[in-house]
């Protein structure tokens, strides 16, 4: 039976219960060292940063023939004895018995020789790159993030909904969706008027990847209470910065019989909650990140998890910034939407801990969001964090019949395609709330990545849809 090496480094009481013990282990070479007469082999499954060192003796069968063979990249099963490790840094070694070579790795062509590589060479061979330290950790860290994501929800009675990822909506009135479609582009069927005509097509309407899950989920929100999504979405915007994806995976709650202030309460806690689970499950992986990637970033995290978020609205922040004697490459005016920059101040600067913005100009927000009273906001809320700016975003969702109908014709979006949505308002309406996370900008905070293509197994982003 095969045994893990995590399964090895758990502490198990004041004596590890493997030392004495055969087990069998199978995993890759990441360096050997040949000693002559015995040999040392690292050897890594990705169950955990750590490797496990395997000592081979020159007595077991086929020493010279295996030793010939192995190299770094090379796939093996080891079988032994785990011993106490006299090695500083490693508790357990194994005393091998028997090892044996599944696939091996030419050296010569392997392009993972040297012990550190670009982010940027890495990105060229994703289907390499998980085999790196920095890598799996972020793999190992994308993984708790998930697990601590539903395991949140569950536990405060969610529903887990899966929502459709082909739409004939645009959740965000933006118009930077990617078009699915059978038609093909050099013969493709003419309205009278020289329009295609997409009556023919598979859907017989125009349909699109989905750029959130949010109205579908509060279709059952407005039915169940309490939901959410966790799955891709999709946008087609040609920007290549270290900030943007064309596919990326988006944390969508959705609460009825909720307002503002409750959407706010459940950000704050959910991100709270799953960093804490985070910092306590991959502690190996996180100070890897700390002491490599973002020195500081273990005080950082600890300090959200442990400090309450500061709440402004929109226009107390635009007064902030205004008032900064801060040179911002981009204006500070109200009416216009916060950059990067501006939402970076307020979180590391200015408060020096996570912020929750609310109220924004109706302008720039999307036209689901709820209308204030003063005709000039909107109950929408953003969450601000150091070293990210904006990670999550949300608001109360406009409950009133004619006035998301108004909304809609203000922003020329035909009615007919929100029938559904409409109608949400119409029979039993509830006051409603939730938020999106964008989740590779989750994983870049709690990692400190500075490139979210770092963050996803296989980055699409435009010019770039390999592996």
């Amino acid at each position: 039976m095969r045994t893990k090496i995590i399964e090895l480094r758990a502490n198990n009481g004041s004596k590890n219960s493997f030392i004495g013990q055969e087990v069998t282990v199978k995993g890759w070479v990441r360096t050997i060292r040949d000693q002559k007469a015995f040999s040392f082999i690292e050897v890594n499954d990705g169950s955990t940063l750590s490797n496990l060192q395997v000592i081979i003796q020159q007595d077991i069968p086929s020493y010279a023939a295996l030793i010939e063979e192995l190299s770094t990249g090379a796939s093996i099963v080891a079988r032994g004895k785990i011993v106490e490790s006299p090695a500083q840094g490693q508790a357990l070694e194994m005393q091998a018995s028997e090892v044996t070579l599944i696939g091996k790795c030419p050296p010569e062509e392997y392009p993972l020789q040297k012990k550190r590589h670009s982010f940027e060479f890495l990105r060229t061979i994703a289907h390499l790159r998980p085999r790196t330290n920095t890598f799996g950790a972020v793999t190992r860290v994308r993984n708790a993030l998930s697990f601590a994501t539903h395991k949140f929800f569950q536990e405060r009675g969610f529903l887990y909904i899966h929502t459709p990822i082909i739409t004939a909506s645009d959740c965000e009135g933006a118009g930077e969706m990617f078009r699915v479609s059978t038609i093909d582009p050099l013969h493709a069927p003419k309205t009278e008027k020289g329009d295609i005509d997409y009556s023919q097509d598979f859907f017989a309407k125009p349909a699109y990847l989905t750029v959130s899950g949010q109205l579908n989920g509060e279709i059952y929100a407005c039915a169940l209470s309490d939901i959410y999504t966790f799955g891709p979405t999709f946008r087609a915007e040609n920007s290549n910065t270290s900030r943007h994806l064309a596919e990326f995976w988006m944390i969508e709650p959705e609460m009825a019989f909720a307002d503002l202030n409750d959407d706010m309460d459940c950000a704050e806690s959910y991100l709270k909650y799953v960093l804490k689970y985070t910092l306590d499950e991959c502690h190996e992986d996180m100070q890897f990140f700390d002491k490599l990637i973002s020195p500081g970033l273990l005080k950082r995290l600890d300090h959200v998890v442990n400090t309450p978020f500061e709440r402004i609205t929109y226009t107390q922040a635009i007064d902030i910034l205004e008032k900064s004697g801060k040179s911002f490459q981009f204006p500070v005016k109200w009416g216009l939407d916060l950059q990067s920059e501006h939402e970076r101040y307020l979180a590391e600067e200015h408060f020096s801990k996570p912020v929750i913005l609310s109220d924004y100009p109706k302008e720039i927000k999307a036209f689901y969001m709820r209308a204030n009273d003063d005709g000039k906001t909107v109950a929408a809320m953003d969450v601000l964090v150091p070293a990210i700016g904006e990670i999550i975003g949300g608001s109360q969702r406009e409950e009133r019949l004619d006035v998301l109908e108004a909304k809609l014709k203000e922003v020329n979006l035909p009615l007919e395609n929100y029938w559904w949505y409409l109608e949400l308002r119409k029979y039993g309406s509830v006051p409603h709330a939730g938020f999106g996370v964008g989740f590779e900008r989750l994983i870049q905070f709690a990692t400190g990545m500075e490139n979210i293509r770092d963050v996803i197994p296989f980055p699409r982003v435009p010019g770039k849809a390999d592996f």
